[in-house]
């Protein structure tokens, strides 16, 4: 029997086990893959050890940033995960001793009481349907674009008023808070509704952001420079850091597995911080 080869893992993580990502990630991570096949496809499994990975690493690092050379990283240990762990095709992990890069810094770019209200209001004007219901419901609860475009009215609990999201990133389902501005909202855009009807309909099913040049259009009218759709998330958790949130709410509402990714809304939390230090003195140190 031929020597099992780096392209026959990539085929089988590829049909088998990247379907049970969620569609972003898959996306994401298909691209990797293909450079992969390229690179290395054609070698042994057992030839791919930690020096070679490290060599590749290096290779990388020579034309990509460090951040994008982690990525890299982290979907080729996923892969060789599957190897060691599920398919037992390798007794030892070849990542398990490579350094990878730091991670990157996450960007927090986050609208001013200015944009929002500028933003909002051409978002609604627009003559694009669906472009005002997303940008709302994104800001308000800091839903994924993918998840929001993921609801049928099925999912949305009009009288708990929440969102329950079946498409998380992390592929577990969590209940989302709706305000109740915005739940007066959806209580008008369901009049009349099917169930299994999109919250946010989509042109066709191919369409992965139904509105794509509308928004574009909105944020070149509404003045608001330098923002993605993805920052209208980190928006909302800035909000709910300035009102007083702690990074263990944070991260539950915002569905993180962990506090790390919530901590970057840490100087938000500062005033409010302040103030419990403030109210602790005032108690106990006069």
């Amino acid at each position: 029997m031929p020597a099992r080869t780096l392209h026959d893992l990539l085929t089988v993580y590829q049909t088998q086990y990247l379907p049970q990502l969620a569609p972003r990630t898959q996306y994401q991570r298909s691209r990797l893959l293909r450079r992969f096949a390229q690179d290395l496809g054609q070698a042994p499994l057992t030839s791919v050890t930690p020096r070679v990975v490290r060599q590749y690493r290096d290779h990388l690092a020579q034309t990509l940033k460090p951040g994008t050379v982690r990525q890299y990283l982290d979907a080729l240990s996923a892969v060789f995960t599957v190897a060691v762990q599920e398919l037992e095709w390798l007794d030892v992990h070849p990542l398990a001793t490579v350094r990878k890069p730091p991670a990157s810094p996450g960007r927090v770019r986050v609208l001013s009481g200015e944009e929002r209200t500028r933003l909002l209001a051409v978002c609604a004007a627009s003559t694009h349907p669906a472009l005002y219901p997303l940008v709302l419901l994104a800001l308000s609860t800091g839903a994924r674009r993918g998840e929001l475009l993921s609801l049928t009215w099925a999912h949305v609990d009009l009288e708990r008023g929440v969102l329950r999201l079946a498409q998380s990133k992390n592929r577990e389902r969590r209940a989302v808070p709706v305000p109740s501005q915005t739940l007066a909202q959806l209580r008008r855009w369901s009049q009349d509704q099917d169930e299994h009807a999109a919250v946010i309909p989509r042109p066709s099913a191919r369409s992965v952001f139904p509105g794509e040049h509308a928004w574009k259009r909105a944020l070149h009218r509404a003045e608001v420079a330098d923002f993605r759709f993805h920052d209208l998330r980190h928006t909302f958790a800035s909000y709910l850091a300035m009102s007083g949130a702690t990074l263990a709410e944070i991260a539950e509402v915002l569905g993180h597995k962990t506090l790390a990714m919530a901590k970057r809304y840490t100087h938000f939390t500062v005033p409010h911080t302040q103030d419990l230090v403030e109210r602790m003195a005032q108690q106990f140190l006069q």
